[in-house]
């Protein structure tokens, strides 16, 4: 009854942001469509990317120091109907015929939401559970964003085939809006103790955390150029139309594929042992990472292509779960907001630039060099991270860890001044 009740609560909790996932999916499949049905253009796909990952760089510093001074559950709550309004907003200028720079700017407006949406779920979540809760809580969010996402593209997908780009954009606004409700059912955070005075709206404490710790910096660089250089989703609607020659339901199967696989890896992850060194499973993961988008890359029939996008995802389901738990166990509260929002623009820089950067190199040397030198560009990444990251590798079990592990000691420079 009690590990009943604990499930029920983590259900609680990660439901929202599954729902989240579901709007942010449909959005994103239906926008790179859209757009690139209108256009064909790769460069058309860089600036979906680029427009969204602006805000997010641009405002990770007052976003953080927000979040870790105000209610993360108020917070999380409205960015969701937000969201939800730029599913609406979309749905208008798409039934509208609106030109493109109008797509652009609503898209910069829903970079702008997720600076402020992603560090307030991410310090959410270990401000309403327990510490023993969270690596259970990390996969079952894990699960449930997974089927989200498998659900998502296919649904978008086939809704494409035989209604209006609008409908799909409202399906969005709804699932946001739900998602909102949610959120706002959640119990009160616990309190958080912070610092006084200036140290408080100090951006710069998350900054140099992150950067002291030699943990969680090799953690995210990885997650951020693997997914920089070697993620091939935002080039799906070239790749499916130009390579693989075939339709939007089509395109909405390989939307889903990397889903599928990060979905079974979720199942399968539940039943493992926890890992005993994390910090070596990473280095492999994201290295297989990148050799399954060299081998996509180089496919032209579609169901290798979708086998090795679900080989993909399998193996980023593993690094999500090492990441995030890991954050979660070496952060102290009362800076999880600004660390979680430099996170975010690491996460924001490695989806949203790395859409950037894919669209850019495509229409500079081609889709499928683009996808074959950016898996050769992540393998690289990871031999260096390896190398130079010994602490990292050594890494103990996620659950030995505690707040402030693998921060560096203070210089004795430092510590006499």
């Amino acid at each position: 009854m009690a590990e009943d009740r604990e499930l029920a609560e983590i259900l609680r909790v990660v439901g929202g942001r599954a729902l989240n996932t579901f709007g942010r999916q449909v959005i994103t499949t239906t926008v790179l469509w859209e757009l690139y049905e209108r256009t064909g253009d790769n460069l058309t796909i860089a600036f979906v990317g680029l427009v969204q990952v602006l805000p997010v760089i641009a405002l990770f510093v007052p976003s953080g120091a927000f979040v870790d001074n105000s209610d993360r559950r108020r917070v999380t709550t409205v960015c969701s109907l937000l969201i939800g309004v730029v599913g609406l907003l979309l749905g208008a200028a798409s039934a509208t015929d609106a030109p493109l720079p109008t797509f652009f700017v609503i898209l910069l407006g829903l970079g702008a939401i997720n600076s402020v949406f992603s560090p307030a779920t991410a310090s959410l979540i270990p401000l309403v559970l327990r510490r023993d809760q969270l690596e259970r809580a990390n996969r079952v969010a894990s699960s449930l964003g997974e089927v989200a996402s498998v659900v998502a593209p296919g649904v978008a997908g086939a809704a494409l085939l035989v209604v209006p780009y609008a409908w799909v954009y409202g399906l969005a606004a709804l699932s946001s809006i739900i998602a909102a409700v949610l959120y706002r059912s959640l119990p009160k955070p616990r309190e958080v103790v912070t610092a006084a005075g200036a140290a408080r709206r100090d951006w710069r404490l998350g900054l140099r955390f992150i950067f002291a710790n030699r943990l969680l910096l090799p953690a995210l660089t990885l997650d951020m150029f693997a997914v920089l250089f070697a993620g091939a989703t935002a080039l799906l609607p070239a790749v499916a139309k130009d390579v693989l020659h075939t339709d939007s339901f089509g395109y909405g199967v390989l939307r889903s594929a990397e889903a599928i696989g990060g979905a079974t890896m979720a199942i399968i992850g539940g039943r493992i042992r926890p890992w005993q060194h994390p910090g070596r499973v990473l280095l492999i993961v994201v290295a297989g990472f990148a050799a399954v988008t060299i081998g996509f890359g180089l496919s032209t029939w579609l169901p290798l292509s979708v086998v090795m996008l679900a080989l993909g995802g399998a193996f980023d389901n593993v690094s999500v779960v090492i990441r995030l738990t890991l954050e979660q166990m070496v952060v102290p509260d009362d800076i999880r907001g600004r660390v979680s929002a430099v996170h975010f623009v690491f996460i924001g820089m490695s989806n949203e630039l790395g859409a950037a950067e894919s669209g850019l190199a495509a229409a500079l040397i081609g889709t499928v060099p683009a996808i074959v030198g950016g898996g050769a560009l992540a393998m690289a990444v990871v031999a260096l991270v390896a190398k130079v990251a010994p602490e990292f590798r050594r890494m103990k079990p996620l659950g030995a860890l505690a707040p402030g592990d693998g921060q560096a000691p203070p210089s004795p420079a430092a510590s006499s001044s």
